[in-house]
């Protein structure tokens, strides 16, 4: 009778067990991974230009706050916010400037970031 732990299987390799996907906190506003990529693509193309350098992610209880920022050291010059409680009226997403002007609010994230998203253009 040999005394084998209990994680090894008869081939000798380790069982292990894996965590499940990351579960988000009860009772928090997040991103989901979508909208978080879409917003990321966006950051990266802007440090690309020079122009945001920084960014910070907050999940709060009633929304979740992604705040860009040109030097670490400032306010956010945009803030873009998830606030599900305005889903089915003025739509969930915001764009929100360093003064606190909502410069666009609506329904969709691709649309609300046009507002940011500065893309080529013939001239």
């Amino acid at each position: 009778m040999s005394s084998l732990p209990d994680d090894l299987d008869p081939g000798g390799s380790r069982v292990t067990e894996r965590d499940p996907a990351p579960v988000p906190i009860p009772g928090r506003v997040t991103f989901n991974r979508l909208e978080l990529n879409r917003i990321l693509n966006l950051y990266g193309r802007m440090v690309a230009d020079g122009d945001w350098r920084d960014y910070a992610i907050d999940f709060l209880r009633d929304r979740a706050v992604f705040s860009v920022f040109r030097r670490a050291s400032e306010v956010p010059i945009y803030r873009i916010e998830k606030d599900p409680r305005l889903a089915r009226k003025q739509g969930a997403y915001s764009v929100i400037s360093a003064s606190g002007l909502i410069l666009r609010r609506g329904h969709e994230l691709d649309r609300v970031l046009l507002v940011i998203d500065r893309k080529l253009s013939l001239v």
